[in-house]
């Protein structure tokens, strides 16, 4: 029987990519091999080692291998998620990720190499410190205080340490919408999202941590902010191996933190592009509609599958963030891109291709009506005249819907997130939120969202009595 097929409540389920998952601890051995390759073969070839991998054999095993759809069903979801086997893979990804780092440092200054091969190894390094933003994608998300500790760690080596706040706050409350830096608009290439999500994303990152501090009524200069103990941990790394290699290191950490984090924005470029979220709520009160399944761009292309611990299920990714990797399923709601994240990052890098297999995607997956788009705002006037819908009018994007508010006044009350149970209790507060012990529901701000998924808004939580 076809895994997609079995019935949703046999708890009897199998992972059949479970001891595939082992090549995803793999990939940071690539140093180790491009490192040792070259000094056994004097080919400067191998010193690219880890754009030819990710760029050229993963895409190709791609296409070769095909897809997977097999999902787990509801019975097996809480045992996936208890397995620690899998949790234990994303561990093992960072001292080896270290280890190859630090190897192919040592090897860069100490051996007979030309600037071109120095180059060439700091650019594999540079693949998999963007690898790292990925395992520190899935370890952030989770609410264990080691696990997110273990995500800043894997940020340090690319200097990418504010993906850990405005990934979690920031993108996953605004994706598909005009004002996420993260979410790619149709016509705008990838060279000009690139700086807008760089540099959009690290001031976003602030503002969160900022907002954050001026709730408790305290400035943000301080060890407990996000964004600063992230740049200290990457400058503290970073004056070790220049202390230990010499300043003739410190270009090429340049070149593997540019490689890493370049990396990890080509994918966020691929993830949401064009997608956008309908505007809802009464007159006065508008806000962007809950995120659904449609709203982000799905693969399950079985290499990249593997290599990136499921991200490629973005859409489920979205709806249930805190879900951990292995139990990711497969949405068939969701738009599908034509192959898997690794070929679509070739494709991203050359605008006029992107365009010509993209923006066709885009304009079906909303029937026909380009102005149902995130539409980049210097190239809307010639997408809606060059896709034109006479049926549906281009001036507004506002579904009207009345939210009635449910008050409980006169007792304390907890509120539940209802995608990750996190709950907010007034007699408690939530001191690192800046809500001290007593305030109540109604103090805390409208645009306020959920601290660990990031996902639910304050609108969204469900209201109880308190016990």
């Amino acid at each position: 029987m076809d895994q997609q097929q079995m019935p949703t409540a046999d708890a009897t389920w199998r992972d059949p990519k479970r001891y595939l998952w082992i090549l995803g601890v793999a990939m940071p051995l690539i140093p180790f091999a491009a490192v040792g390759l070259n000094a056994w073969t004097g080919w400067s070839v191998w010193l690219w080692l880890g754009p030819i991998v990710i760029l050229g054999i993963v895409p190709l095993i791609d296409w070769t291998v095909g897809r997977d759809a097999a999902s787990p069903p509801d019975a097996a979801i809480a045992r996936l998620e208890a397995d620690r086997y899998y949790r234990w893979l994303t561990y093992l990804f960072l001292p080896i990720q270290y280890a190859g780092f630090l190897l192919a440092f040592w090897y860069l200054v100490t051996a007979d190499l030309s600037t071109w091969d120095r180059v060439g190894l700091a650019v594999t390094v540079g693949f998999i410190g963007g690898l790292g933003i990925n395992t520190a994608h899935e370890l952030g998300h989770k609410k264990e205080s080691h696990e997110r500790w273990l995500s800043k760690v894997a940020l340090a080596q690319t200097f990418y340490g504010h993906f850990y706040i405005e990934h979690n706050r920031g993108h996953h409350v605004r994706v598909a919408t005009p004002e996420d830096p993260a979410s790619s608009r149709v016509g705008e290439s990838f060279y000009r999202f690139w700086p807008r999500t760089v540099f959009g994303s690290l001031r976003n990152a602030w503002r969160l941590e900022k907002r954050r501090y001026a709730r408790r009524g305290k400035h943000p200069f301080r060890p407990g902010n996000d964004v600063i103990n992230a740049i200290a941990m990457s400058v503290l790394m970073w004056a070790v191996v220049i202390v230990w290699l010499g300043p003739a290191v410190i270009p090429y950490l340049l070149i593997q933190a540019l490689i890493g984090f370049t990396l990890l924005e080509a994918v966020n470029y691929l993830e949401h592009y064009g997608l956008l979220r309908e505007v809802v709520g009464v007159p006065g009160k508008e806000r962007f509609e809950r995120v659904e399944p449609r709203h982000s761009w799905n693969s399950n292309n079985i290499a990249t599958n593997v290599l990136l611990y499921h991200l490629q299920r973005h859409s489920d990714h979205h709806a249930n963030p805190t879900r951990r990797y292995q139990a990711l399923r497969d949405e068939s709601e969701a738009p599908v891109l034509p192959t898997g994240y690794a070929g679509m990052i070739l494709l991203a890098l050359v605008p006029p291709m992107w365009r010509r297999v993209m923006d066709p995607r885009v304009l079906a997956h909303y029937d026909g009506d380009m102005s149902r788009a995130n539409i980049a705002p210097h190239m809307r006037t010639k997408m809606l005249r060059r896709h034109p819908d006479p049926a549906q009018s281009a001036a507004t994007n506002v579904r009207v819907v009345d939210r009635p508010v449910t008050t409980l006044p006169g007792r304390p009350i907890v509120v539940e997130c209802p995608g990750c149970g996190y709950q907010y209790d007034e007699r408690r507060g939530d001191e690192r939120e800046g809500f001290p012990a007593g305030t109540t529901w109604s103090l805390v701000p409208a645009e306020w969202c959920c601290p660990d998924c990031g996902v639910r808004d304050k609108a969204d939580f469900i209201v109880r009595l308190s016990q």
